[in-house]
Formats: C-alpha cells, structure tokens, sequence
C-alpha cells in the first residue's frame, strides 16, 4: 500500500473507531437523564446534568496535561486506554450506584481530553495541507453515523413506553458497553507512519510525539509538549478561534443532553415521547453526516474557503433556535419526571421537533469540519497542543452549559447560544481571512484548504 494509501485507511479506521465508541457514549449520554428520572424513585440519586458538567470540567482541565501524556505513551495506546475508560463509563448504567457514577464521570473525563488529543494529533500526521479538509470531512462524517445507530435501537426498543423498566434499561446499557469495546479494539489497527523529519528539526509536534526507549527523552518531550500547549493558548488566532469554539460546546451540551430531555419532557406527544428522543438523535446524525460529506469530502471544489461553511452554519442553527423556541415549553429542560403539559407559542410538533434535530446536527457540522481544518492547517506542526486546547475551551463551556441546564429555562440557553454564536463567526472569519492571506503571500491556491 502506498504511503498516501495507508493515510487514507488510518483516517477511516480512525472514523470508523469513533464511530463505535460515541454510537455508545452520544446514546447514553441522550438517554442518561432520563433513564435517571426513572431510577430517583430508588436508592440512586444522581444527575444526568450534574455528571455531564463533571465530565467537561474534569475534561477542560485535563486538556492541560493530554499532550504530555499522548507525548509519553504514544496516541495509540493513548486512545486504547481512552476507549475502556469510556466503556467502564457506559457500564455503570447496567446496575448504577451514585458513588460510581460520579467516580466514572471524573475518569471519562480525563480519559476524553486524551482521546481527543491523540486523535487530532493522529489527524494532523496522516494529512497534508491539500488533504485536510477532506480528511477532516471523512473523519466527521464517519464519526457522526455514531447518532444513527444507537438512536435508531433506542427509538425501536423504546417505542409506545412511557416508563423505562430495569430490564429495558440493563438490555441497552450491555449493548452499549460492547459496542464501546469494539471501537476500542479497532485503534490496534492504525498502522505507524514512517518518521520523515530531517535531523536538528527538533521544534515539531512530530519529535515531541516520536517514539523513544529513553525515559529522559519521554520526559522532556512531554514537558515540552505542555510549554507549547501554554505558548498557543495566547497566540491571536487560537484566542480569536476559542470563541467559536466555546460556541461549539454550548451546542454540543444543547443537542446531546438538553434537547433529547426536552422532547422526553413533553406529554403532548403521547406515548411517543419516550421514543422520539431516538428518532431526535437520529435526524441530528443526519445532519452532522451530510455535512461532513459536502463540506469535507468535497471541500476540494470550494474556492471559497471556510467561512461561507460557517456562514451557513450559524444560519442554519439560528432557524433551528427560532422554531425550538416557539415549538417547546419554556419549562421542558427542567421539568419533573412526570413531564410537563404546557404549551409554547404553538402547539407541540414532533415533526418540527424532528426538523429542528437535523438543523442542528447540520449546523453543528459545519462548525466542527471547518475547525478541526483550520487548526490542523495553522498548527500541522503543534497538531496535539492546539487539539488540546480546543478541547479545553469545548469542554469547559459545555461544562458550564450542563451546569446551568439544571436551572435555566428554555428560552435563555437559547438566547446564550444566540450570542456567543454571532461573535464566534465574526472571529472565525477573522482568522480565516488571516490564513487566506498567509497563503496568497506563498503563492498557494486558497481553495485547496
């Protein structure tokens, strides 16, 4: 196989791991609260909310060291070790205890700063400047089938039930786990690029990632990767790219956690409430994997750039937000277990519930593949410490967003979304504009990013 087609097969596999491991995580995290509605009546005291807010901050600040750790173990192994950690998460629901619960939230949230450190240094490694987008596309895509599949079992097995028995629940949680471990595994299949850095070359991610037998070499190696790690954080470009950023976390908190709980919440849907949170996963999966498609695998025809993607993104969630707005009750992300009976400015549709779901799997997509390009092409050479930092301001504002979610209601998440999103684009356009720049001035085509 040639070099360029063992890049192409380390992406996929890269996808397709992903894909199993957050087909597990993405659904349990869309059914945790209300699975744990059911469970409070019981000895378990827990909050789907309060673990998620314990998983991003423990996340956020784990972001610090990943790099380090990634530097000393290798991102595959780093990723192996990620992976059981995310699986031993998802098992606790199969017979959940709060001390267990909470202790696994903060161990997922250490293991996900490092599997998402090594995956975009695994990214960065296996593209090239004229391959990062459409590799960032594959990923993405690949990644997202994830909200297909395990919603769809969910919206099956769940349909018509207004109330989760312990056997259903222990059922799709055994699933869930197993599913996890597959992906695990399929990391042992990401095969080792050849090491092609000149000698003396000692300033990139490569040699600060590079495999050695000397603990001495690890050590600083791991310690350099922290300095950089710092060094980028203040750089313009990687502050002006952390509020879009922080925008894509507020987003990732809304539709992963709060929206599922929303539709859960309404009664006027019947005894499809239940059900409809599956069916809301699956049309958010849509969404992200049509956008991947267009906007990554076929980024090689757009000689725009990245921002009319942007552009479209923050369009397209802005319509998702309007219509979320008159479609669902004020009350419905904090509502009891009983669910509520209020109405919004419309009567309570499911198929603009399901609508809403797609623009904002859509949206989101468009927001993730144009930063997960921009960053591996301004620091294809600090790939780790800038992956690292980007988690660290996802997970810390989608920290704070499971946080306030136990309080606010529906109509001031929205209005923070709404904020944060008009300023996250106008800085996004602001680097962007930055790198067309950059690459006019090397004589390089602007469309090939």
């Amino acid at each position: 196989m040639s070099s360029e087609g063992k890049k192409l097969f380390n992406i996929i596999i890269l996808g397709v791991s992903f894909m199993f491991i957050f087909t597990a995580f993405q659904s349990c995290g869309n059914i945790a609260q209300t699975v744990i509605t059911n469970l409070n009546n019981t000895d378990f005291h827990g909050s789907g909310y309060t673990s998620m807010s314990i998983i991003y901050g423990v996340l956020s600040a784990s972001n610090l060291i990943s790099p380090s750790l990634v530097a000393i173990v290798g991102p595959q192994f780093s990723m192996v070790v990620s992976g059981v950690f995310y699986s031993l998460y998802i098992a606790v629901f199969i017979q959940p205890a709060t001390w267990a619960f909470y202790t696994a939230s903060v161990l997922i949230g250490i293991a996900a700063a490092v599997l998402w450190t090594a995956q975009g240094n695994c990214l960065t490694e296996n593209s090239d400047e004229n391959t990062i987008g459409r590799n960032s596309g594959i990923f993405w895509a690949l990644l997202q089938f994830s909200l297909i599949f395990g919603n769809l079992y969910i919206y099956l097995a769940w349909q018509g039930k207004t109330h989760i028995s312990e056997s259903d629940r222990r059922t799709v949680f055994i699933a869930l786990t197993v599913i996890s471990l597959v992906g695990t595994v399929l990391f042992f299949l990401i095969r080792k690029q050849e090491d092609t850095k000149a000698p003396g070359d000692d300033d990139s991610t490569n040699e600060i990632l590079g495999e050695s037998s000397s603990a001495r070499n690890k050590m600083m190696r791991a310690v350099a990767a922290f300095k950089k790690s710092i060094t980028l954080s203040f750089t313009k470009e990687m502050l002006l790219l952390s509020v879009t950023t922080a925008y894509t976390g507020l987003v990732l908190t809304f539709f992963s956690g709060v929206y599922g709980t929303c539709i859960g919440a309404v009664n006027r849907f019947g005894n499809e409430e239940k059900s409809l949170i599956g069916l809301s996963g699956i049309f958010i999966g849509v969404g992200e994997i049509l956008g991947g498609g267009i906007f990554g695998l076929l980024s090689k025809k757009n000689r725009s750039g990245r921002n009319p993607v942007v552009m479209l993104g923050i369009f397209v969630h802005f319509i998702a937000f309007y219509l979320i707005f008159f479609n669902m009750p004020n009350d419905a992300p904090i509502a009891p277990m009983e669910g509520t009976d209020r109405v919004a400015y419309m009567t309570p549709s499911k198929e603009v519930a399901m609508l809403c779901s797609f623009l904002l799997g859509l949206g989101d997509s468009c927001f993730n593949t144009q930063l997960l390009s921009i960053l591996g092409f301004l620091y294809s050479e600090d790939s780790a410490p800038a992956f690292a930092i980007f988690k660290f301001v996802q997970s810390i504002c989608a920290a704070v967003a499971y946080f306030y979610s136990n309080y606010f209601l529906l109509q001031w998440q929205l209005l923070i979304m709404v904020i944060v999103g008009f300023f996250g684009t106008i800085t996004f356009f602001t680097v962007e504009w930055g790198a067309a720049a950059a690459l006019a001035a090397r004589g390089s085509d602007y469309s090939t990013i």
